[in-house]
């Protein structure tokens, strides 16, 4: 019973996970926009969430040790703790000092993923008052 109502908000969770991580990417570009030879990221979240509920099914292809004196696969640290890889931004024009921050397309990403964010938040709320309504038997 559990595993059904926790595969049911899987994609959710995984879509507000990633939401937030990639705030968090967008405000350090907007805290760096003064920085010489910052490199602005972002995340391609259509992969991360599809890998995320991959990975959240167990069906996900990753490295195996079998052996105990096996090494574990290296991390170049250009990923978020969840293991999604951080892209670079493409550069709409460049600036002298080497940074790519562009504070208008920064903005814009900003709002959209809190939007986004809050639109993933709703529909959770309305999975569990689903949930509680069939448990209740009300309507």
């Amino acid at each position: 019973m559990i595993g059904k109502l926790d595969e049911y908000m899987r994609f959710n969770e995984a879509a507000l996970n990633i939401r937030s991580n990639r705030q968090q990417v967008l405000a350090s570009n907007i805290a760096n926009a003064d920085t010489p030879n910052y490199k602005a990221r972002d995340i391609d979240f259509s992969s991360a969430l599809a890998s995320a509920v991959t990975k959240g099914t167990g069906t996900s292809a990753g490295l195996a040790t079998t052996a105990a004196h096996h090494l574990a696969a290296a991390k170049d640290g250009a990923t978020m703790p969840d293991g999604t890889p951080l892209l670079y931004r493409n550069v709409a024009q460049g600036s002298v000092d080497g940074n790519t921050v562009d504070m208008d397309v920064e903005r814009n990403q900003f709002a959209d993923n809190a939007l986004r964010y809050e639109a993933g938040i709703t529909m959770i709320n309305h999975q569990i008052r689903g949930m509680l309504a069939a448990i209740q038997g009300g309507s």
